[in-house]
């Protein structure tokens, strides 16, 4: 399906339909009048100043049980955050309350959705729900090894043909180095991007963060007109969450 529709499984349903045999108990009598009223319009035995219809036995019609497949969307958001030295501690709050809020109102407003929780520093891992709104880690900063990680719970548990992906990752814009800059750039372009409905980077402020990933962002793919599922926004601070929720999702993909 084309990017920005819900894809989604099927689920069955029962619909009731009509069939020309069954149990009498279970006779339609509304389509067998119209299947008679048909034929004898058609035959030219309808009296129009007497109409008088009568069923023959091939008129007759009858309940009857079909299985439907209903459409029914699938969603998974999944959150990265950085949380090495260079994220104090008004940073991560920043990171949390904005995930918090994008989360409740996920679940509030669609069934059916699933969230997966990475965190990293120079290296990323899954991890519950609990421990990333609460892990006070430190270290070095590979945003790679997040995107890395990200892409592994793609391709193990959800085919993007089935379902709506959402990554999330925020970050204060500081990398290791150059090189790994490049790699997530080729990450995001040529394997996170073509599968996911949107992936939103959020940047927070921070005095020790060179906040230069964003710039890399904005430089190589604003250029880019067949790149429109890539969001980002800045987030100086508490004021600016609402803000920032409402970047991520102005584009109602």
């Amino acid at each position: 399906p084309p990017r920005g529709s819900m894809r989604g499984n099927s689920s069955s349903s029962l619909r009731i339909s009509a069939s020309s045999t069954g149990s009498e108990a279970l006779r339609h009598v509304k389509r067998t009048y119209k299947e008679a009223l048909k034929r004898q319009i058609a035959s030219g035995t309808y009296d129009f100043s007497d109409p008088l219809v009568v069923p023959y036995r091939e008129d007759r019609r009858y309940r009857s049980f079909k299985e439907v497949k209903l459409p029914q969307s699938k969603a998974v958001i999944i959150y990265m955050m950085d949380v090495s030295g260079s994220m104090g501690g008004p940073q991560k709050e920043l990171v949390r309350l904005e995930s918090f809020w994008i989360d409740t109102w996920l679940r509030s407003q669609y069934k059916g959705i699933e969230s997966r929780y990475i965190v990293h520093d120079a290296s990323a891992r899954e991890v519950d729900r609990d421990t990333f709104f609460h892990t006070r880690e430190s270290g070095g900063t590979i945003i790679s090894s997040a995107y890395k990680v990200c892409l592994e719970l793609m391709g193990k548990y959800y085919d993007p043909s089935e379902w709506n992906i959402y990554p999330f990752h925020f970050s204060d814009g500081d990398n290791w180095s150059d090189t790994d800059t490049q790699l997530c750039l080729r990450l995001l372009k040529d394997d996170i991007l073509p599968q996911v409905n949107q992936f939103s980077y959020g940047q927070v402020d921070s005095d020790y963060g060179s906040g230069k990933f964003l710039t890399d962002l904005l430089t190589n793919f604003n250029s880019e007109e067949e790149i429109d599922n890539l969001v980002t926004s800045r987030i100086q601070n508490k004021d600016r969450i609402l803000d920032s929720i409402k970047d991520f999702f102005k584009k109602g993909r």
